[in-house]
């Protein structure tokens, strides 16, 4: 199974720009060479989000509402975060009750870098294959808080 949340951190940036960059023409618009990659994802996942129910009125839709509100949106920033989390909110009911959305939006989103590939050679060597905001310490008695 697919974890919703990462799928949504993926997927509401990316219908976030096709909705700010083309307003409410996003919904109809299919292809636009001069638009960038972020918004050309964004329009494919809101084409296919709004699509993905052909029993479904295009009115009545929360995820078209969501994109709508948030296209119209402005730029007040606290106007921007309540439409940005009702989309996020509206696709995460659609990502819940349609397991199989989940799986071909998956399909539609660039394959996530690579792990790090770290590699500590020798005595007490210390690697990180990632952000580290505490202390490493090797030694003999690390304790693991500085001294002073």
């Amino acid at each position: 199974m697919l974890d919703t949340t990462a799928l949504l951190d993926q997927i509401v940036p990316a219908a976030e720009a096709a909705a700010t960059a083309y307003g409410v023409s996003v919904l109809t618009r299919t292809k636009d060479e001069a638009a960038n990659a972020t918004v050309r994802l964004g329009q494919r996942l809101i084409h296919r989000l709004l699509n993905h129910d052909t029993d479904t009125a295009p009115d009545s839709d929360p995820v078209r509402t969501a994109v709508v509100r948030l296209a119209e949106a402005g730029a007040d920033p606290d106007v921007l975060a309540l439409h940005r989390a009702e989309l996020r909110l509206a696709l995460r009911t659609a990502l819940t009750e349609t397991p199989d959305l989940a799986a071909e939006l998956s399909a539609l989103l660039p394959a996530p870098p690579p792990p790090p590939v770290v590699h500590a050679e020798g005595e007490r060597s210390v690697a990180v294959g990632g952000d580290n905001s505490g202390t490493i310490s090797t030694g003999d008695g690390a304790g693991g808080a500085p001294r002073r």
